[in-house]
């Protein structure tokens, strides 16, 4: 650490304040859920309302005071703010209190540093530990009564302060070097996947919603799942076959919350890039939240934040096992899905799922009928190859009859690789305009 503080201690008392304004609120059952993903054992909550923060402690001296005799009764070494703190009210708090005291966004970046498993997800949190702490960095030197002033108290305070500020300003630096080079290597894989027309679907959605449970369920994996918050942190891929589409790459990504710390957003660009450019989003929403709505408008937030925004959307509303709700498909004016019931952990609507990503995705499906020669074997082998044919039969002069459904796609490449024109095949309706 670059600055001394008390040890923390694992009992904690938990302060959170109900401010008149709806857009400064956060939720309390949230933020326990939180704590106990840190590894804190929850002691007490302390309660207030104010119109707005005390500008010296943020919760005044009256509730300080109340706070003291929380710490004291409990024992408790840590005190844990379910708001972003400024780091003089930090300050003034430990100042007060003689304890270690974390808020949202500390707490939020201890629960990562926890998650991380991947060298560029280490990365990242590091980054936004180390933005979070540069701000703060001035009250480690204290100890050295540097606003005092006079002979012998100035110099060597300030420069170590400046020292480990160009010490945070070179790791930072390097930081920054290396996630480019993650982004370059991101940005190479994507258009590689772009080039061979592989089409690509993005996991995104609130914390503890059962993305991964439900991207194990999709893909046969075995990407870290439980019931907590940010249990995935590093996004993983996947590939899977879709019907009428063929491969489709799947991302699991991090859950989002609301109030994310902005630089944590930043210090996942590289991860949430696979979002924005994904072919297609899949929301991923808790049916059984209460709060859903609001969870889902904060994910849509961020979305937004990151320019994915415009990205084609399917929702998918999880967990209906706890609300004894059957799985289904609800569909647009234009009959096209979108919105997916399904239940991830039992399984239940998977086949519905994945019939959505294939209506979704494979917008250009041809299905026609093809009569071909004896010599033209080596095409109807690639057709069987590709799964492509429904039906076939032998017409009187010994010719092959095959009924035929796939991505125009494939079926253009399949024709340029045999040097062959698709329009030849195709009927007239199907056919694409020669450009000259």
């Amino acid at each position: 650490m670059f600055f001394e503080r008390p040890d923390a201690g694992e009992t904690a008392v938990l302060v959170h304040v109900d401010f008149h304004d709806e857009r400064e609120r956060e939720d309390a059952g949230e933020f326990l859920e939180l704590v106990r993903s840190a590894g804190a054992v929850p002691a007490t909550l302390l309660t207030a309302s104010r119109q707005r923060p005390d500008s010296r402690t943020f919760i005044g001296s009256g509730k300080l005071e109340e706070l003291r005799a929380m710490l004291a009764a409990h024992q408790a070494e840590l005190v844990i703010f379910n708001h972003g703190l400024s780091p003089s009210q930090q300050r003034n708090l430990e100042h007060e209190l003689k304890c270690r005291v974390l808020d949202r966004t500390g707490l939020i970046l201890d629960i990562f540093a926890q998650r991380a498993r991947t060298h560029e997800g280490k990365l990242q949190v590091e980054l936004a530990q180390l933005e979070y702490m540069s701000t703060r960095l001035v009250r480690g030197w204290t100890h050295l009564e540097r606003q005092k002033g006079g002979i012998g108290l100035r110099g060597p305070g300030e420069t170590q302060l400046e020292t480990d500020r160009r010490l945070l300003r070179a790791r930072i630096k390097a930081i920054h070097k290396r996630l480019d080079k993650v982004r370059s290597q991101r940005e190479q894989s994507r258009r590689a996947r772009s080039r061979a027309e592989i089409p690509s679907i993005s996991l995104v959605g609130y914390t503890n919603a059962g993305k991964s449970t439900l991207f194990n369920s999709l893909t046969d994996s075995t990407v870290y799942a439980a019931d907590q918050l940010f249990a995935t942190l590093d996004p993983t891929l996947r590939r899977l076959e879709i019907d009428d589409v063929g491969p489709v790459v799947m991302a699991d990504t991090v859950g989002f919350i609301r109030h994310l710390p902005h630089k944590l957003v930043e210090a996942f660009q590289a991860t949430l890039q696979e979002a924005a450019d994904a072919t297609l989003l899949v929301h991923v929403i808790d049916a059984a939240d209460p709060d859903r709505d609001v969870n889902v408008e904060q994910v849509e937030r961020v979305l937004k934040e990151i320019g994915a925004d415009d990205v084609p959307m399917l929702k998918v509303m999880n967990k209906i096992d706890q609300l004894d709700s059957a799985p289904r498909i609800e569909r647009d004016g234009n009959g096209m899905p979108e919105v997916v019931w399904v239940s991830a952990q039992e399984r239940r609507g998977l086949d519905l799922l994945e019939q959505a990503f294939s209506e979704r995705l494979a917008d250009d499906v041809i299905d026609f009928s093809m009569t071909l020669d004896p010599e033209q074997g080596k095409l109807r082998a690639r057709l069987h190859e590709l799964n492509a044919v429904r039906e076939e039969f032998f017409d009187e002069q010994g010719r092959s009859v095959l009924e035929v459904r796939l991505p125009r796609r494939d079926f253009n490449q399949l024709m340029a690789q045999l040097g062959e024109r698709a329009n030849t095949y195709l009927p007239e309706i199907l056919q694409e305009p020669i450009e000259w």
